[in-house]
């Protein structure tokens, strides 16, 4: 039997979606709520169900070529690095900015990270998105999403 990274890459990514799935069955509800169409645990549930079938998808159509080798070689670990600093600076950002802010300038430093330079294109990818999911969140779900302690200390409270 031959392991490529393909098999190694799913594996890793069933583990993943399966131990989150684990941990989204562990959300605590508000009384009465398990009987509600949608509530804290939905949508973590159907990313772990997403997870795993893709995961699951990846393994049984990964090619199996003998002549795979597992190599690191052409991986841009500091980008990951860097990239793994941006998602530590956005939820450290989501307490002192809010939700809006925080989003708009982790998409624009991602896409600024994995090569894109044009500062219309990174506004223009990365703004109208974050509006668009902070509405979603707030209006359309009605999810409450703290603006932010400097939005506090701005109004004076």
């Amino acid at each position: 039997m031959t392991i490529t990274k393909d098999h190694i890459g799913g594996l890793i990514f069933l583990s993943f979606s399966l131990a989150y799935g684990y941990y989204a069955n562990q959300i605590a509800l508000i009384p009465g709520d398990e009987f509600q169409p949608f509530h804290a645990r939905t949508l973590p549930n159907f990313l772990a169900v997403l997870g795993s079938g893709l995961a699951l998808l990846q393994l049984l159509t990964a090619t199996k070529s003998r002549d795979a080798t597992l190599s690191l070689a052409g991986y841009d670990f500091w980008l990951m690095g860097k990239l793994l600093l941006l998602m530590v600076a956005f939820s450290l950002a989501l307490k002192w900015v809010g939700f809006l802010v925080s989003t708009a300038l982790f998409l624009a430093g991602g896409y600024w990270l994995l090569g894109e330079r044009r500062p219309k294109v990174i506004l223009l990818a990365s703004v109208p998105f974050a509006i668009s999911f902070w509405f979603l969140l707030t209006q359309m779900l009605d999810i409450y999403l703290a603006p932010g302690q400097l939005f506090r200390l701005a109004q004076g409270g």
